[in-house]
C-alpha cells in the first residue's frame, strides 16, 4: 500500500504562515533542498490543496527552464511536471488541467483507492487546510515536519479542529545548518 505522507515547513511555535500568509521567514538552502530531493525521489504523486496548486502551478511547470535556474529548481521542476497531481477541491474543475485529478467529494474513498494502487508514497506539499482535512480522516500515513528557528507569534496553525488523538512514532531526525530541524514521524494506528 502507498503511503500519504505530509510534509511542511512550520515556526517553532506551530505556525504553517503569518496572519498574511507571509512566509518569508521559512529557511531553506541547498542542503535542505537536497535533502527534500529524497523525499520526492520515494513519491510519484504529488497532492495539494487548490491554493497551494494554484501557487505551485504558477512556478514549478517552467522554473527549471529559467537561464538562472538553480540545480532545485532544474530537479524539481522535472519532479513537478513528470508527477500525476491531486487536487483536493470543491470549487475547481478538471478542465482543461493535464495530469491532474480533482477530488471534491467522498474524500477517504477517493484518497484510499489511489493509496491502493502501484506505486510509490503520495507526497503533500504545504496545503495546511487540505491536511486538515486528511488528518481529521485519518489518512496521513507519516509527517516530516522542517521546524524553523522562528516564533511568529500568530498566523495559520500547522495544526487545528482535530477531534481526535493521533498518536505518532518518532522515525528519524534530521539539523541542517541552517538551524533547521526535520521531524519524520510516522502515525500509530491500532
Amino acid at each position: 500500500m502507498r503511503k500519504l505522507i505530509f510534509s511542511m515547513h512550520t515556526s517553532l511555535d506551530g505556525f504553517v504562515a503569518g496572519p498574511k500568509g507571509e512566509m518569508a521567514w521559512i529557511k531553506v538552502d541547498e542542503e535542505v533542498f537536497d535533502f527534500v530531493a529524497t523525499i520526492t525521489d520515494k513519491a510519484d504523486t504529488a497532492l495539494y490543496g487548490r491554493v497551494t496548486y494554484e501557487m505551485m502551478q504558477s512556478y514549478w511547470p517552467n522554473a527549471g527552464k529559467e537561464p538562472n535556474a538553480s540545480k532545485h529548481d532544474k530537479e524539481h521542476s522535472a519532479w513537478y511536471n513528470k508527477v500525476p497531481k491531486i487536487v483536493l477541491s470543491t470549487t475547481m474543475s478538471g478542465k482543461g488541467l493535464e495530469n491532474t485529478k480533482i477530488i471534491g467529494k467522498e474524500l477517504a474513498d477517493n484518497i484510499n483507492t489511489i493509496k491502493n494502487q502501484t506505486g510509490k508514497n503520495i507526497l503533500i506539499f504545504g496545503s495546511p487546510g487540505a491536511s486538515h482535512s486528511l488528518l481529521s480522516l485519518d489518512l496521513i500515513d507519516e509527517f516530516w515536519l522542517f521546524v524553523n528557528p522562528v516564533l511568529l507569534g500568530k498566523g495559520m496553525p500547522l495544526f487545528k479542529g482535530g477531534t481526535e488523538t493521533t498518536k505518532l512514532n518518532l522515525i528519524e531526525t534530521k539539523t541542517f545548518s541552517c538551524g533547521v530541524i526535520a521531524l519524520h514521524y510516522e502515525t500509530k494506528r491500532n
